[in-house]
């Protein structure tokens, strides 16, 4: 709060001091598809809804992203354009400023006004399953960190259906030689092709590009690290609960084919006519979305895939790593404390893994644990997606009125490290504790405590994450059904875990909401429900699970 409101004392009180850029026509800016004019907001120039790829409609629905057509005149972007398409959902910790459209391909852009060449550059990818978000969430705005000397952009890419999809015609017509399937992607790649060719005219620099993304966002920015097609369009990146960098679980080509099928049976199209693509690309976006979205997935045969690996867009993120096939780049890596599945799941063991293996490459890692809760929760725990707000420096924007003087003092502490990086590739800075690299030996990360202090030290969860990694493992090795390794679906899918299930936990089973747990363990959805889904009575499920046949 203080640094902000020194910076725009200076702005105003030194006015002859500042470059011809700081000028209202400064906003006006000349790029390779034509110009545009943007905004100026307390010190703060910003250009919203930039196209940085044709519209993906009609003919170029699931295609590659083709490059911009031309404007003449001057092109008014003071306005975010549509987020991509997709149904929004009413509990979405970062709800869309934006009606979604297909027409979607847009990028924004904020900078200081006051200082105008050669900036760092970071480039914000939002998180949503690969199935919501987009760039235009208030949460997300660039305003803040730009003010402290940086180019802030964000971008949308394609996401459901629209962002990755398959189809055996698609394959065959290869249109853009190789390019299949991973649309969502390749929108990413196009995003930062265009930071490359047209950064400088925003006063950015080219070379020295921080990629940051948050849940999907940071699985991305590992496929962005890993993908051949991506290699040298950053120098820094930063994932925030982005898994544990490996493509674990992933469908083949020929399997996300036959889920575009199954989605074209759905609509009535026979996968196998000659018109079956030109039927497909004939469907409204409403049914091609066809109420997809995080708390949806719909009933019946799979009709819709993750990013897969492909080869030539995604490769093995697992494999790429261990092999040393990637953009060795400096790094922050971390997740919140509550994060999604707990201690030894996905998000918190998977980031402590994925520091892991990167810094064993002899690459720089700075790892983190957000743990900080704003008072206005009213309960502990950070959540999945928390921390956004703090890093970004948004978080009057996030909670409003009941943002206190604790909550800005974290988000300045918080977004400092943050912009250290992007300037310099090293978090640290003066006025800050000193965060320390990461090994596996020292296992030392930076906690963002609940106290609103940064706190060093060695992961205070470590030895419990192990020994609950070698646990599953062995119940993974026993082929039994397990609290650890299971995921409840599959329980209730067999009739004989169900009735083990409904015996020690028929609260749970009688839950309506179960269905949106289906992926989780009950380990993982331990975290949540502590009360309930206590050790004991864990482990009294396992026991008479044990007594089960072995999966097969």
């Amino acid at each position: 709060m203080l640094r902000r409101t020194l910076t725009i004392l200076l702005a105003i009180a030194a006015p002859a001091a500042l470059p011809p850029a700081a000028s209202a026509s400064s906003t006006e800016v000349p790029l390779e598809s034509g110009r545009i004019r943007g905004s100026e907001v307390d010190g703060v120039l910003s250009w919203k809804g930039i196209p940085f790829a044709r519209p993906p409609i009609g003919a170029l629905r699931w295609r590659a992203p083709q490059p911009a057509k031309p404007w003449s005149g001057v092109r008014e972007t003071a306005q975010y354009s549509n987020d991509c398409m997709q149904v929004p959902f009413p509990s979405d910790a970062a709800p869309l400023g934006t009606q979604p459209a297909e027409d979607c391909l847009y990028a924004n852009v904020w900078r200081p006004a006051n200082d105008r060449q050669r900036l760092p550059v970071m480039v914000w990818i939002y998180g949503g399953g690969f199935v919501n978000g987009g760039a235009s969430p208030p949460t997300y705005a660039g305003a803040n960190l730009a003010r402290e000397g940086i180019v802030f952009v964000s971008f949308n890419y394609r996401v459901g259906r629209f962002g990755t999809f398959a189809f055996p015609q698609l394959t065959k017509d290869d249109p853009d030689d190789g390019r299949l399937g991973n649309y969502g992607t390749m929108d990413q790649i196009a995003a930062l092709q265009w930071v490359r060719r047209n950064i400088a005219a925003f006063g950015g620099d080219a070379d020295n590009v921080t990629i940051v993304g948050e849940s999907a966002g940071g699985m991305s920015v590992h496929q962005l690290a890993t993908s051949p097609l991506s290699q040298g369009l950053f120098q820094r990146a930063v994932v925030m609960s982005g898994g544990n960098g490996r493509s674990e679980g992933g469908k083949s080509l020929s399997e996300v084919e036959e889920i575009g099928k199954n989605f074209a049976r759905r609509h009535g199209i026979d996968p196998d006519a000659p018109d079956a693509l030109a039927r497909l690309r004939a469907l409204s976006a409403d049914e091609v979305t066809d109420g997809l979205n995080l708390m949806h997935r719909g009933e019946g045969p799979d009709t819709n895939a993750a990013p897969f690996v492909d080869g030539t867009v995604l490769v093995d993120t697992g494999k790429a790593y261990a092999a040393g096939r990637f953009a060795k780049v400096p790094m922050m890596i971390g997740a919140t404390s509550a994060d999604i599945g707990g201690k030894s799941g996905y998000m918190i063991a998977g980031a402590r893994d994925a520091a892991g293996v990167i810094s064993d490459q002899g690459v720089p890692v700075w790892s983190y644990r957000f743990s900080y809760v704003s008072d206005s929760i009213g309960k502990p725990g950070a959540q999945h997606a928390s921390e956004i707000p703090y890093f970004l420096d948004n978080t009057a924007i996030k909670y409003g009125a009941a943002t206190s003087a604790k909550d800005e003092a974290v988000g300045e502490t918080v977004s400092s490290y943050l912009l250290n990086f992007v300037k310099t590739g090293n978090p640290n800075g003066s006025g800050l504790p000193e965060w320390p690299k990461y090994s596996r030996a020292e296992d030392r990360i930076m906690d963002f405590s609940a106290s609103g202090q940064a706190v060093a030290q060695r992961d205070p969860w470590g030895q419990e994450i192990e020994q609950t990694l070698r646990k599953m493992a062995d119940a993974r090795n026993s082929g039994s059904i397990t609290s650890l390794t299971t995921p409840i679906g599959e329980m209730l899918d067999d009739a004989q875990a169900k009735a083990v299930l409904a015996k020690h936990f028929p609260e749970l089973v009688n839950n309506p909401q179960l269905g949106m747990a289906r992926g989780m363990t009950l380990e993982a959805l331990k975290g949540y429900m502590p009360q309930l889904l206590t050790q004991a009575r864990l482990d009294a499920l396992d026991a008479d699970l044990g007594q089960l046949s072995p999966v097969k």
